[in-house]
C-alpha cells in the first residue's frame, strides 16, 4: 500500500504541473492577443498605403494641370509679343519658346493621362484594402473575445488548483515536503516513480537493495538526481509466468561453476535459496531467506568442488536454474533483486510440475477392469 506521504506528494506534483501549465497559458494570451492587433495594424497600413497613393496622384494631376495652364498663358504671351517684334530674328526666338512650351504642355498631359489610368487600379485597391480591413477586424475581434474568455477561465481553474495545493501541503510530513521543493526547483519535479529497476525521473538503474526498499514502500531518494521514488505495481512490467511460457523446463547444466538449490528445511531457517560457485579449487556457498532474498550469515568457502565441498547441504536440496556470475552477485549486497528472486521462485514451481508429471508417468492409473491390490 502506497504511504499516504507519497500519494499526497504524487498528486502535489500533478497540481504543480497543472499551476504552470495555466500560468504559462495565461501570459501567453496577451502577445496573442498583441500578435492579433499587430495583423490587424498591418492591414491598416495597407489601406492607408493605397488612400495616400490615390492622394499622391491627385496631388500630382493638380499640379500637372496647374503647368499647363501656366505654359498656356506664356504661349499667348509669346503671341502677343511676336506682333510687335521689329527683326526677323526676335520672331524666330519667340517662335522657338512658344515651340518648347507647346512641348512641355504635351509632356505634363501624358503624365496626366498615365495618372489616369492608373487611378482605376488604385481605387480597387482601396476598396479591396477596406472590405478586407472590415473582415478583418469582425474577426480579430471575435478572436479578442475567444481570448479573454479563455483567460477568465484559466484564472478560475488557477485558483481552484492553488485552493487544492494549499489543502495538500498540510497532509505531508514537512521534512519530506522541505526535500520535494527543494528538488523541485532545480529538477522540474521532485518525485519519480520506479519502473523495472529504473528511477523514471532520471532513467538511472537503481541498486537491487534501493529497489527492493522503494518496492517494500519505504521513502527512499535516488542517488543520481534525488527525487522521492515510490512503486506503483499496476505499471510494473508483468512477464509471462514461465510456467505458462515453457512446456518443458529447461535441465540445469550440473558442470556449471555457478549453481542454485532449493532447500525446504534448513536448519532454523526454514526454506532457503542456496548459491554455489567453483573457482581456483574452491567453492562458496551463500544462503538467502526464500520468501524476502536477503542473506542469512556470511558466505562460506571450503576446499573443492561444491557437491564435494557442501554434501550436507544437497540432501533434500531442489537443483534451479541460475547463472548469475560472482560479478553481478557483489552488486547485490545482502539482498538479491526481486527479479533474481521471482526467477527462482518460477523456476522451483517449474521443477515442482515436472516432478507431478514424473510421477504420473511412473505411476499409472489403473485400468478401469484392474483392482488395487490390498495394503
Amino acid at each position: 500500500m502506497m504511504l499516504a506521504d507519497v500519494q499526497s506528494l504524487i498528486d502535489l506534483q500533478e497540481t504543480d504541473r497543472q499551476i504552470q501549465r495555466l500560468q504559462a497559458e495565461i501570459a501567453a494570451l496577451p502577445k496573442r492577443v498583441a500578435v492579433i492587433e499587430e495583423k490587424l495594424a498591418g492591414t491598416k497600413k495597407v489601406l492607408e498605403d493605397a488612400r495616400t497613393a490615390v492622394k499622391g496622384d491627385e496631388a500630382a494631376r493638380r499640379k500637372y494641370e496647374s503647368t499647363i495652364s501656366d505654359l498656356q498663358g506664356k504661349i499667348s504671351k509669346y503671341r502677343d509679343q511676336s506682333l510687335d517684334v521689329k527683326t526677323n530674328e526676335q520672331y524666330k526666338a519667340l517662335l522657338h519658346e512658344i515651340q518648347f512650351a507647346e512641348q512641355e504642355i504635351r509632356g505634363n498631359e501624358d503624365k496626366i493621362l498615365e495618372l489616369m489610368v492608373n487611378a482605376e487600379a488604385r481605387e480597387k485597391k482601396v476598396k479591396a484594402a477596406e472590405a478586407e480591413l472590415k473582415e478583418e477586424t469582425a474577426e480579430i475581434e471575435k478572436e479578442k473575445a475567444i481570448a479573454r474568455e479563455r483567460t477568465a477561465q484559466d484564472e478560475k481553474e488557477l485558483a481552484e488548483w492553488n485552493g487544492k495545493r494549499s489543502a495538500l501541503l498540510g497532509t505531508v510530513n514537512p521534512d519530506l515536503l522541505r526535500h520535494f521543493e527543494r528538488v523541485s526547483k532545480f529538477r522540474g519535479s521532485g518525485i519519480a516513480e520506479v519502473r523495472d529497476q529504473k528511477c523514471m525521473g532520471c532513467q538511472v538503474m537503481l541498486r537491487p537493495q534501493t529497489y527492493n526498499d522503494v518496492r517494500s514502500g519505504n521513502i527512499v531518494m535516488c542517488e543520481s538526481c534525488q527525487r522521492i521514488l515510490y512503486f506503483n505495481p499496476a505499471n510494473e512490467t508483468k512477464p509471462e509466468p514461465v510456467v505458462e511460457r515453457h512446456r518443458r523446463r529447461a535441465r540445469p547444466k550440473f558442470d556449471s561453476a555457478v549453481a542454485w538449490f532449493y532447500h525446504p528445511a534448513y536448519g532454523e531457517h526454514g526454506e532457503v535459496l542456496l548459491g554455489f560457485q567453483n573457482a581456483s579449487g574452491q567453492a562458496s556457498r551463500q544462503v538467502f531467506d526464500f520468501n524476502t532474498g536477503r542473506q542469512l550469515g556470511d558466505t562460506l568457502i571450503r576446499e573443492g568442488t561444491y557437491p564435494l565441498a557442501f554434501p550436507e547441504d544437497l540432501g533434500e536440496a531442489v537443483r534451479l536454474n541460475g547463472d548469475w556470475d560472482e560479478e553481478e552477485m557483489e552488486t547485490w549486497g545482502q539482498e538479491m533483486p526481486m527479479t533474481v528472486l521471482d526467477a527462482l521462485h518460477s523456476d522451483l514451481a517449474l521443477a515442482r510440475n515436472d516432478a507431478k508429471s514424473h510421477a504420473k508417468h511412473d505411476h499409472p492409473a489403473p485400468a478401469a477392469s484392474e483392482h488395487p491390490a490390498a495394503s
